[in-house]
């Protein structure tokens, strides 16, 4: 199976080893919003910042402003070879702000949310606008404790299947955000594989992204970006049936014999129905209402991203699913052991204050 290229696995900065005091600049920009003190504020920006993202990015910064919580993407944080067009930046984005709605419907806000609500400012993504008090419904709660628990998890699943009550479950979830999720089976599961192993060789031909993926992955655990050696999962096997990137750039441990990867993995492609900016974004909020369920059914998840990469095999992955929707992201989904948390950037590294970035002024 495919290890992915999302890393999110979380251990804020701001709550583990970080270099910045918790408690300086950050303090600064992060005030009130709407119905919610400073704390519950940074409560809900770190949750936000938990958020999965290509190649563990985190492409994401944020403003505070008396009644909104304002996202924008972090164009320092491009992925240009593998992302030209930044739809899996939008993903990860979109993912950032379902975590930041949860987390604001458990402090007790309600969120209402304005995609791109200024066309003179296109990385200015989402405004939302914390009014009013609303009790947080059960199913809610239940996904909002979920995100400090899931993790991308690269390594081999156990064989059980996913229960029917579950796969519906993926499914509504990716339709309350107004997107889709197909599972793939029976003959589509063999042209799946064979597009995700056409994928990954055509980037593994192009120096441009083999340069990209290896100054990201196979890190020593002291960064707080990118994907540590810890969570890059088991070294690729000639046995393994789907292609598997190696993100531990060669030092990743060799997996104990007989545990190879699950022969029927559950494959889902969470889509859209157009393939614009705002329709990315939505898609990123159904990936992570997707993944959150997947977590409180006490299952695991991993990315087969090579697929939707290359234009080429996303466009004959979308013939495949029919022909009509906008594959955005595709899933590897299981019964899975615990991996280790990986840290994330210290909300003084996210944050924006009268325009300029926090970390930028504390120099």
């Amino acid at each position: 199976m495919s290890n992915g290229t999302h890393d999110d696995d979380v251990v804020p900065n701001d709550t583990a080893h970080g270099t910045h005091d918790v408690h300086s600049d950050a303090d600064t920009a992060i005030r009130p919003v709407g119905s919610l003190s400073a704390d519950q504020v940074r409560n809900v920006l770190l949750a936000a910042t938990a958020a999965p993202s290509l190649l563990n990015t985190q492409p994401w910064r944020f403003r505070c402003t008396p009644d909104a919580i304002e996202l924008y993407t972090d164009r320092d944080r491009e992925v240009r070879t593998a992302d030209p067009d930044h739809r899996e930046m939008l993903l990860a984005c979109g993912a950032a702000l379902l975590n930041l709605r949860l987390a604001a419907r458990a402090e007790g806000a309600y969120p209402m949310v304005r995609l791109f609500p200024r066309y003179d400012d296109p990385d200015l993504l989402a405004s939302v606008r914390l009014q009013g008090r609303r009790v947080i419904t059960p199913a809610d709660r239940e996904l909002a404790e979920a995100i400090p628990r899931r993790r991308t998890n690269r390594r081999p699943f156990h064989p059980t299947a996913v229960s029917l009550r579950a796969r519906n479950e993926l499914r509504r979830a990716a339709e309350a955000e107004r997107a889709w999720l197909a599972i793939v089976s029976g003959g589509k599961l063999p042209d799946l594989r064979n597009l995700v192993h056409q994928a990954h060789w055509t980037q593994q031909r192009d120096t441009e992204f083999l340069t990209e993926f290896a100054m990201w992955t196979g890190r020593d655990g002291q960064n707080f970006d990118g994907v540590p050696i810890r969570s890059a999962g088991p070294l690729p096997e000639p046995q393994d049936e789907w292609v598997l990137r190696d993100f531990s750039a060669g030092t990743g441990q060799r997996r104990i014999p007989g545990k190879d990867f699950e022969p029927e993995p559950l494959i889902a492609v969470v889509g859209s129905f157009q393939d614009t900016p705002p329709a990315q974004l939505q898609a990123g909020q159904a990936m992570q209402r997707v993944l959150l369920t997947a977590t409180v059914h006490g299952l695991s998840a991993s990315f087969l991203s090579q697929v939707v990469e290359v234009e080429e095999t996303r466009a004959e992955l979308r013939k495949l699913l029919g022909g009509g929707l906008w594959p955005q992201t595709v899933l590897r989904i299981g019964h899975g052991t615990p991996v280790p948390a990986t840290p994330r950037r210290s909300l003084e590294d996210v944050m924006e204050l009268n325009g300029k970035r926090l970390a930028a002024q504390s120099g």
